[in-house]
Formats: C-alpha cells, sequence, structure tokens
C-alpha cells in the first residue's frame, strides 16, 4: 500500500487557502485541512459550499457600506432607526459590536478599514467620499465617529474630522467621537458590551 505524498498539490492549497483566516499560521492551517479531510469531508464540502454562496451573495449596502445580501441593508430599512444619527465604524464587526449594546438606534457607515499609510491606505481606500455625500445629507444631524482607540483608528477619526472642517460640514453637524470608555487600543468586537454602549452615551463634541 503505496503512502501518502507528504505534501499532496490539493491539500497544500487547502492549507495555503485556510492560512488567510486571521491567527491561523503554517501549522494550524494544516492541522486544520488534515482535520477536514480525515474527520469531517461532509463539513469540509458544506464549508466550501458555504464560502462560494456567501461569496456569491453578499453585497455591499448601498446606503451604508455594510454586508448585506439586498441592496440595502435591514438597517438602514428599518423605520424605527433615528436618520438623524450616523455612526461611522471601521468593520462589519464593530458595526455588529455596537449594535449588541442596544445603545444606538441611529443608521451606521463602514469604512471598511482604516487609514494606514504604511499599508497604502488613505482616505479612498476608506470610502472617504460616499461618507462625506452620506453627512452632508439634510437629514443627518449628528455624527460620531466610532473608529478603534488603536493609533491608525485615531488617525482615521483625525482624518474625518479635518476633512469635515475643510468641507464646512462641521460648523453644520454635531461631530462627536466615543467617550474613553473603550480602552486605549482596543477593538470594539472583542470589548464587553456595557462597556461600549458607556462609550456611546458619554460621547463628546470633537
Amino acid at each position: 500500500m503505496s503512502a501518502l505524498p507528504a505534501n499532496p498539490h490539493a491539500l497544500e492549497s487547502l492549507a495555503e487557502a485556510l492560512r488567510r483566516l486571521p491567527g491561523v499560521g503554517p501549522k494550524t492551517a494544516q492541522r486544520m485541512a488534515l482535520h477536514l479531510l480525515q474527520h469531517d469531508r461532509v463539513g469540509a464540502e458544506l464549508l466550501g459550499q458555504s464560502l462560494l454562496n456567501a461569496v456569491r451573495a453578499i453585497r455591499h449596502c448601498r446606503e451604508c457600506n455594510t454586508f448585506t445580501e439586498e441592496e440595502v441593508c435591514s438597517i438602514c430599512t428599518h423605520a424605527s432607526r433615528d436618520r438623524s444619527q450616523l455612526c461611522v465604524v471601521e468593520s462589519p464587526s464593530d458595526l455588529l459590536a455596537v449594535e449588541q449594546s442596544h445603545a444606538w438606534r441611529g443608521l451606521y457607515f463602514v469604512l471598511m478599514g482604516r487609514i494606514s499609510p504604511l499599508e497604502g491606505v488613505g482616505p479612498r481606500e476608506i470610502h472617504m467620499d460616499r461618507l462625506l455625500a452620506r453627512i452632508s445629507a439634510e437629514e443627518v444631524k449628528e455624527v460620531v465617529i466610532a473608529t478603534n482607540f488603536t493609533p491608525e483608528g485615531e488617525a482615521t477619526a483625525h482624518a474625518i474630522e479635518s476633512i469635515l472642517k475643510a468641507k464646512g460640514l462641521a460648523d453644520q453637524k454635531k461631530v462627536s467621537r466615543l467617550a474613553r470608555g473603550v480602552p486605549v487600543g482596543g477593538e470594539l468586537e472583542y470589548i464587553d458590551l456595557g462597556t461600549i454602549a458607556q462609550a456611546v452615551r458619554e460621547r463628546r463634541k470633537l
């Protein structure tokens, strides 16, 4: 009986694909690949089909830029949301964190990133033009900048503030930042909901 080759091409490709997940290194990816093939081939097929379906079905919301299967997401179309308030977050996971705190009843805009010159990410890459168009809407009265309290998040908040001032929007809208209830260096998706709720309630004017 012939032995299994050390690195079959298909196995190697699967491990390389799994390495794209955050926090997954070469050894962990290899263990995941071998586990799926040895113990859970049905699960492997389900995972592959689910990923393919998600990639094909999920798009960006026309209004807030988060992930959705519809042209406009359920939050943006919900009649009970306060359309005068706009919360700016870095990612869909940050949006979910704020939503789960039950402290915000306004709308959102998801940047899908944060400014990072070292990684070549500037205002264009985080959809600053779409954000400005959203903020410029007459119905928006308050903008809460809820980027993370990381160096990149702070740089992004500063860039948004500077552009709003340059465009004269800071004089027309109330612009605030999350209070420091969120610890410096913290990322919203990993912070407890009570801390997020307190930070939203105690937001301050820039």
